[in-house]
């Protein structure tokens, strides 16, 4: 149309209506606010039982008024429980954690949690958040332990937990429910096992290494699922996780009963090893015997890091295990466990 605007005018009006108006409306991108908190380097933090462990946070920046608050976000139970909350002068903990927990104060701009004394219970993703009443926000962390994944049944047999007594039966023989990655990383070390267990998340799951088909088949290897269940009524066996040890596993030969062995190492003073005792051993101090032994729950076991002939029958390294036999039959030795 003759006398109307041209297009490169028409281009520029639009570009400043859109500008305004979203200037109107506060959009974020116009003000991009400040960040406190310094994205970690590392967001996976290992370590291992009984160590110190330090999960990073550093500000940037301080704001004019603020709180750092610690958390750890238990898995499977969508909470967070609370750590540590500083202001940056003073701190105070909660829980069986916080006692244990204590802020870093390498600088002024240091917001780093540092656990004492680290736990099987530690492990897990942790958030620490930055309240300045304004834009809060915060990073995550994980806590990693080195640690062994181990299969665990009762004497009665196979299937015979519910979730809460795996929770329990892992926790007496010095372990914990291990997690999905935990079970994923024991199978890529070579964990094959055709009895499915529960996870600490309320799934249940078992790794097979060599498909076959009393294993769910002869598909591909990996982690067979069965999915969430039901955590009063179903029953599986368990997945303990364990770390390593503050004392030291050894063997007293003999041909003894379940109680002789318990006293052979009270005369030692120790007391019958764990299964997750004996795990730890093996995976952390190369604990390698070829004579079974009588465990704390009435089991019978032996750690072999070079196989070989007459000791167990199997191409792998691993914990061989004779079952339950009867505590009355003196025909075995026993691994004791001490402190350091």
């Amino acid at each position: 149309m003759p006398g109307g605007p041209t297009l490169p005018t028409l281009c520029c009006f639009l570009l400043w209506v859109f500008t305004i108006f979203h200037k109107g409306q506060g959009d974020p991108a116009s003000h991009p606010g400040p960040h406190y908190l310094l994205p970690p380097i590392h967001e996976v933090i290992h370590s291992h039982r009984g160590a110190t462990a330090t999960l990073p946070c550093v500000l940037g920046t301080t704001p004019p008024s603020y709180k750092v608050r610690w958390s750890k976000v238990e898995p499977g139970e969508l909470r967070e429980t609370l750590i540590l909350v500083t202001n940056g002068l003073h701190a105070r903990g909660y829980g069986p954690l916080g006692g244990r927990a204590r802020m870093r104060r390498g600088h002024r701009l240091d917001a780093s949690l540092v656990i004492a004394g680290v736990r099987l219970e530690d492990e897990g993703r942790y958030r620490c958040e930055l309240i300045n009443g304004i834009e809060d926000e915060s990073v995550a962390l994980t806590l990693s332990l080195e640690g062994v994944v181990f299969p665990y049944q009762p004497s009665r047999g196979r299937y015979q937990f519910n979730y809460y007594e795996a929770k329990q039966a892992c926790e007496e023989q010095d372990g914990r429910l291990a997690t999905y990655s935990q079970l994923y990383q024991a199978w890529t070390e070579g964990l094959d096992w055709c009895n499915a267990g529960w996870l600490l998340e309320g799934s249940v799951r078992y790794p097979v290494l060599t498909a076959r088909a009393p294993c769910g088949g002869r598909g591909r290897p990996g982690i067979r699922s069965y999915g969430p269940r039901d955590r009063m009524r179903d029953r599986y066996d368990a997945f303990c996780f364990t770390s390593a040890l503050a004392g030291q596993v050894f063997f007293v030969p003999g041909r003894l009963t379940l109680s002789e062995a318990h006293a052979a190492c009270r005369r030692r003073g120790a007391v019958v090893a764990k299964v997750g005792h004996l795990y730890a051993a093996w995976k952390f101090s190369g604990l390698d015997q070829c004579d079974g032994g009588w465990l704390a729950d009435g089991s019978v076991r032996f750690p072999i890091i070079t196989p070989r002939p007459r000791c167990g029958g199997l191409p792998d390294p691993g914990v061989r295990s004779f079952g339950f036999p009867r505590p009355q039959e003196a025909a075995y030795g026993t691994y004791c466990y001490a402190e350091n």
